[in-house]
């Protein structure tokens, strides 16, 4: 089931970012940890299932709950999760398969159970406490960045924060490549000022006017992020927040960002 869970070309560009173990230099050294795939397969099983740590069948993944929320804790302090994310764009823009000159981000809310931070009231859940998934993604729904804030974040705040948050991907000759041509967003980004810092950047804004009667065609181009989250909440974890330290449910959704690339890069071949 492991293998089910951890296929061997996902498990083969994890190891290498695995940080090594520590010596085992005692005579008595007690019993031998849990090895690292069974340990994913449990954190891809709650992540995909959203089942509490306790609850993974033990015939599916023979670890204890403790031990896969360990792991997942120390793998995250590590930066596990937006290594991985970030070397399965390269592989991507390598073998051609991302579009970054046509981009589009946009927030969506989900609750957040057990509060944490950041956590604020959902304006759209009559206030009560959420968090929000900000995602920016190419041409095809690739998602490039995502952050986690609080669910009263205004959307237009994590526009440049999502913009800097694009790795330099290399995968083909010439300088790295972390910055589009053209961004498309809806009227929740209508603010000159962040249309300004766009073309500062040398970004071509391309957002919906509020006030303006719908009709102006952006939704051909912007379904895609839609499709995106769509994607992202296919795996339960993230449809309700249970963490309560951001980073863990920033390197889940991170997590699930990889997989989601590396889906692509099978579909390729």
């Amino acid at each position: 089931m492991s293998a089910d869970l951890v296929p061997d070309d996902l498990w083969e560009r994890i190891v290498p970012l695995l940080p090594p173990r520590r010596s085992r230099r005692y005579r008595n050294p007690g019993r031998l940890p849990v090895p690292d795939r069974v340990a994913l397969a449990g954190i891809v099983y709650v992540l995909r299932k959203g089942v509490a740590w306790r609850d993974v069948p033990a015939q599916v993944v023979g670890c204890s709950g403790v031990t896969r929320w360990r792991r997942l804790r120390d793998w995250t302090e590590a930066g596990v999760w937006p290594r991985l994310h970030n070397a399965l764009l390269g592989a991507l823009r390598a073998w051609g398969l991302l579009a970054m000159d046509d981009t589009a981000m946009d927030g969506s809310h989900v609750r957040a159970l057990k509060g944490g931070d950041p956590v604020g009231p959902s304006p759209v859940d009559r206030a009560r406490p959420g968090s929000k998934h900000h995602v920016i993604v190419d041409q095809h729904g690739t998602p490039l960045a995502v952050l986690v804030t609080g669910g009263n974040r205004h959307d237009v705040t994590q526009l440049i924060p999502l913009l800097e948050g694009i790795p330099r991907m290399r995968g083909l000759r010439g300088r790295p490549r972390n910055r589009p041509k053209r961004l498309y967003a809806d009227r929740g980004y209508d603010f000159d000022k962040y249309r300004r810092l766009l073309w500062a950047r040398g970004i071509k804004p391309v957002i919906a006017r509020r006030g303006v009667a719908h009709g102006s065609g952006l939704g051909r181009t912007r379904w895609l992020v839609e499709r995106t989250f769509a994607w992202l909440h296919q795996f339960k974890r993230l449809r309700i927040r249970y963490e309560r330290r951001a980073d863990l449910h920033q390197g889940l959704l991170e997590l699930a960002c990889g997989i989601i690339c590396l889906r692509r890069l099978r579909k390729a071949f």
